[in-house]
């Protein structure tokens, strides 16, 4: 595996190209990546975490019109993306019925536009990114498989898994430790926070009543 500084980021651009894994740090944790489109890459992805392909990873696109050229969104939904995109915000969207779904991220998807280096690589890649932590998935984890917060735990993952994770990003660690926040965003309907994570319920709330009053549906 390869350790790449965060000035080396079009080299991991190009690993995911070759349809290769990489990791990434974010403020929360140390982010598996791969191509979205890539059936073989994101199958890596399922296998080194010993992830069921029945529970989607996550979808990362570069901007909010890209949200809006492939997702059907509410209402709700544009506040949120407008207030908290980019940022630790995973919104669950709808695709729209004439796009075609990723199998990888499933339908509805679970759908993010990330900040800092995370969101760099996206825009160096060019495509959407499928992700998810770097950790044994929660159904086959014992007690001491931890989301990685360090490069040398992205490491320890790779050899004890297998992964074949093609490179990390070293960025230090990575101090949250949090998973993101998630909201349901169903077309036609009112928004419903999934799970509070680093982005506060009530952040989600001033997103969702940028008049000042109170939030109905």
């Amino acid at each position: 595996m390869d350790v790449l500084t965060p000035k080396q980021l079009p080299a991991a651009a190009r690993l995911l190209a070759l349809g290769k894994v990489v990791a990434v740090p974010t403020p929360r944790w140390y982010m598996l990546c791969a191509r979205a489109a890539d059936p073989a890459a994101t199958n890596a992805v399922f296998r080194a975490k010993q992830r069921p392909t029945a529970k989607p990873l996550l979808l990362l696109l570069g901007s909010r019109a890209t949200a809006e050229a492939q997702f059907d969104l509410s209402v709700d939904a544009r506040l949120l993306a407008e207030a908290l995109w980019p940022g630790d915000l995973a919104l669950r969207l709808p695709w729209k019925p004439d796009v075609e779904t990723v199998a990888a991220v499933g339908s509805p998807a679970l759908v993010g536009c990330p900040d800092g280096i995370l969101r760099h690589l996206v825009a160096l890649a060019g495509e959407p990114l499928a992700a998810t932590v770097c950790s044994i998935s929660a159904a086959a984890a014992g007690e001491t498989d931890h989301p990685a917060l360090t490069a040398a735990q992205v490491a320890a993952f790779d050899q004890s898994t297998g992964a074949g994770i093609a490179a990390v990003v070293d960025g230090g660690i990575c101090p949250q430790g949090r998973h993101m926040t998630i909201v349901d965003c169903p077309a036609g309907a009112a928004a419903r926070l999934e799970r509070e994570g680093t982005v506060h319920a009530r952040a989600v709330e001033a997103a969702l009543t940028p008049t000042g009053g109170p939030h109905v549906g």
